[in-house]
């Protein structure tokens, strides 16, 4: 893949950003990435969950090392011509420093963007301090810079995950900071239906990403309506292939039954799809 054709793609990912409201869901390899993109979708996102459960692994930086995602990242980065955002979840490292040449390997796989998360792994203290999640941000900032690629950087706030006591409010004092380091967008995962409108706004003018991880009745629509730029789907598409998979094979074992792969996708219907790829 040339570099002008990831110039093209950051440049289209850039644009996205900067009106309107669009989708960008989670592939988690080359097939479903290929798929989403047959489907229109103008840019995707990795998911470090779907990843990890395609290899019999649980999501997480402990589990699936950065040589491993940066290689799941590549794999769909090239396999695609839309652009495509990493999760890079906390950048592999501790370290600021470390962070920033991480972040290097990540824009050299090809992406439009990436993510980096302030969760430490550690249950104890699952937050890092602010000053250094801010300095672990302003790391990423200046890899991207120094690439001169125009990689857009996503910073998340990971309060609502890891149950901190007023998530809202903790997740806005961080995002801002984060803004204020250099993130191009902002990612609270968790945020409440009832909670979208006064999120974005509180973080308006930087575009704000949105993870819809369930059928909350709300659309697209209505999404741009309370002000979300970018909506992401994490792990549920990866998930709901996961169920269709799980619900077939156990009442194979219960009950003796097929009827688990009623309404399947036909095999010819895939293979042709992929035949003329």
């Amino acid at each position: 893949m040339s570099d002008s054709n990831f110039t093209a793609r950051r440049q289209a990912f850039q644009k996205l950003h900067q009106s309107g409201c669009f989708v960008i869901p989670n592939p988690w390899d080359p097939g479903s990435a290929r798929y989403l993109q047959h489907l229109g979708f103008k840019a995707l996102a990795t998911t470090s969950a779907g990843f990890a459960f395609s290899r019999g692994l649980p999501d997480g930086e402990s589990a699936v090392s950065r040589d491993s995602m940066l290689g799941n990242i590549a794999e769909i980065a090239t396999a695609v011509d839309v652009p495509l955002n990493a999760d890079f979840q906390s950048g592999y490292s501790h370290d600021p420093e470390t962070v920033g040449a991480n972040v290097r390997l990540c824009i050299s796989t090809g992406v439009a963007g990436l993510s980096i998360e302030d969760n430490t792994g550690d249950r104890a203290k699952p937050l890092y301090e602010i000053p250094l999640a801010v300095e672990r941000i302003k790391a990423a900032r200046s890899a991207i810079d120094s690439s001169e690629t125009g990689v857009l950087l996503t910073a998340r706030a990971e309060c609502y995950l890891v149950g901190h006591a007023e998530p809202f409010k903790e997740s806005i004092r961080r995002l801002q900071r984060y803004a204020e380091a250099g993130a191009d967008v902002l990612y609270a995962p968790g945020v409440q239906r009832e909670e979208i409108k006064a999120f974005v706004a509180e973080l308006a003018p930087k575009p704000v990403n949105i993870l819809i991880s369930n059928n909350i009745g709300l659309r697209v629509v209505d999404l741009a309506e309370m002000g979300a730029r970018r909506i992401s789907v994490g792990s549920s598409l990866a998930r709901t292939a996961w169920t269709g998979f799980i619900r077939a094979a156990e009442m194979i074992v219960r009950e003796g039954s097929f009827t688990g792969f009623d309404h399947t996708v036909l095999f010819a219907d895939i293979n042709k799809f992929f035949s003329n790829l």
